[in-house]
């Protein structure tokens, strides 16, 4: 071995060279001595046998997986219980989210689709009712933005046919939106 390959001064972590991840044989020596630490840590935290595993094993991919980054390789297992923490914090967040959310879907307090989102989905199912080239005028000219000319350009048609496309889309599009209206009326 040369000088300075070793993982870490610590007996306890297995050599590696030159900070590289552990793999085969190391990788599995470096879980047998961390885990049992990293389990008791998040046991602690968590309260639960199977949520401190998940928590633990979690904490160890996402540790030997940015093995190579870590400013000081030989501090994994200080790494690694500081993953766990992390890891637990963020956990209990994500549920304090969701309890919260849970709280207001009881109460009828979530928020459901607008009548904008609505509309605008019936804008879009009609719109892709029509012919090819009419959605494509449309498109081009009141979603992209583009200029009557641009527009054309993009089609390769010139600019009077292109004001029909869009007409004529218009009117389609307006006849659907009518009638879908008058149906719901009913």
């Amino acid at each position: 071995m040369t000088p300075g390959s070793e993982l870490s001064a610590d007996p306890d972590l297995p050599a590696t060279e030159g900070a590289i991840a552990p793999t085969g044989d190391r990788l599995a020596e470096l879980y047998a001595r961390s885990m049992p630490a990293a389990e008791r840590l998040a046991y602690l935290l968590t309260g639960n046998v199977d949520e401190a595993r998940d928590l633990a094993q979690e904490a160890f991919v996402r540790c030997v997986g940015r093995f190579r980054h870590l400013r000081v390789p030989d501090a994994f297992h200080a790494y690694l219980r500081r993953s766990v923490v992390n890891l637990h914090t963020s956990g209990l967040r994500r549920s304090r989210v969701e309890r919260a959310y849970l709280a207001r879907a009881a109460t009828g307090d979530v928020p459901t689709l607008g009548p904008e989102v609505e509309v605008r989905e019936q804008l879009w199912q009609a719109l892709a009712t029509l012919p090819a080239r009419q959605r494509a005028a449309l498109v081009l000219r009141y979603y992209e933005d583009l200029s009557e000319r641009d527009a054309a350009g993009v089609l390769r048609c010139s600019v009077p046919a292109l004001k029909m496309l869009v007409a004529r889309g218009t009117a389609s599009l307006r006849a659907r939106l009518d009638a879908h209206d008058e149906g719901e009326a009913r």
